[in-house]
């Protein structure tokens, strides 16, 4: 089930007595959580029903003596365990607190819904509290989005608030706001407070709202490669230089390594017609690794790649360089891609 699934369920009111939400991305836990929080009691069932506990200040015996207790003047009572990757579980077996809280969750009790918010991790599965919850309750998994998903997870985020946006923007904020969905949400809420719904959202927006440089940018940088724009290229690594925290060294590199490794496939590609499935991009960014594909033999696309991993293991600290800055290991680095 997807976290949408879910939520959607809550409102329906079909609950399962233990959710155990687990993964890396703590983006839909957090959305399931707050729902859960803020609606499955009303706030006259609150006051009795309702327990936040947090798991570095808990135990599994305190979860269990609340879970076993029954709701007062409502059809449920809600406990709702954050950062349970923080609980100390014990060893199964061992104990007999193990065999109470594997007991309690082989047969939950209907009138508690118990919440567990397992996040930037996965329980393991091996574990026989894991079978049971999987058999009796509801585990969710939440993973972080692959790279090449990002910009259309950031398009259809937008267009769940009823806006649009333009396909360099969503580009544009898919490379410098990384795969951190809860830091786009944040940025996404902003734009939408500053910009009308009959506004197609374009990269000034995304320059003047969230602080990234429509003209100085990763995106444009490789654009400007693509074609062997040198004053270009030039201005925009002199930019970076210049403001070093906007744009890392380290995030540069993984861009411009993840760029021109696309270009190596697409030389390779049988049927240049599946290009953006097989790239993992939008088609409409398609035209731009055609003409990069034009500009940028195979073989030196090979050794552009080279001469990223060189440059990022100077950037390290790990080749010889001296005291050589980034800003300047960029500049070396452009020049000999670009001659």
């Amino acid at each position: 089930m997807t976290a949408e699934d879910i939520i959607k369920d809550l409102k329906a009111r079909k609950f399962k007595p233990v959710y155990l939400l687990q993964g890396e991305e703590p983006y839909y836990i957090d959305q399931v959580v707050d729902y859960m929080e803020k609606h499955v009691l009303s706030d006259g069932e609150k006051g009795f029903n309702q327990t936040v506990l947090y798991g570095k200040d808990t135990d599994m015996a305190a979860i269990m003596n609340a879970a076993k207790r029954y709701p007062m003047m409502s059809e449920y009572q809600l406990i709702i365990v954050k950062e349970a990757q923080d609980l100390k579980w014990g060893n199964e077996g061992t104990s007999k607190e193990a065999e109470f809280t594997l007991a309690y969750f082989e047969k939950p009790l209907p009138s508690t819904i118990l919440v567990l918010a397992y996040k930037y991790a996965n329980f393991d599965k091996r574990k026989k509290i894991y079978k049971a919850i999987n058999s009796n309750g509801l585990v969710f998994q939440s993973d972080p989005v692959r790279d090449y998903k990002l910009m259309p997870w950031i398009e259809d985020h937008i267009k769940s608030k009823g806006y649009k946006i333009d396909p360099q923007a969503a580009a544009l904020m898919a490379e410098y706001l990384g795969t951190d969905l809860s830091k786009i949400a944040n940025e996404v809420e902003k734009l939408c407070l500053n910009i009308d719904k009959s506004t197609t959202i374009q990269t000034d927006h995304i320059q003047r709202n969230i602080g990234i440089s429509k003209e100085y940018n990763v995106f444009e940088l490789q654009k400007a490669l693509a074609t062997r724009n040198v004053l270009k290229s030039n201005q925009i690594i002199n930019y970076f230089a210049g403001n070093p925290k906007a744009n890392p060294m380290i995030m540069v590199m993984a861009n411009l390594n993840s760029y021109f490794s696309k270009i190596l496939k697409y030389h390779y590609l049988p049927n240049k017609n599946d290009a953006a499935k097989e790239l993992g991009v939008s088609p409409y960014f398609i035209k731009d690794y055609e003409a990069a594909a034009r500009t940028f033999s195979a073989g030196k696309t090979f050794d552009i790649i080279s001469l990223l991993r060189e440059y990022d293991l100077k950037s390290k600290g790990l080749d010889s360089s001296g005291n050589v800055s980034d800003g300047d290991l960029l500049k070396e680095l452009v020049f000999k891609i670009l001659h």
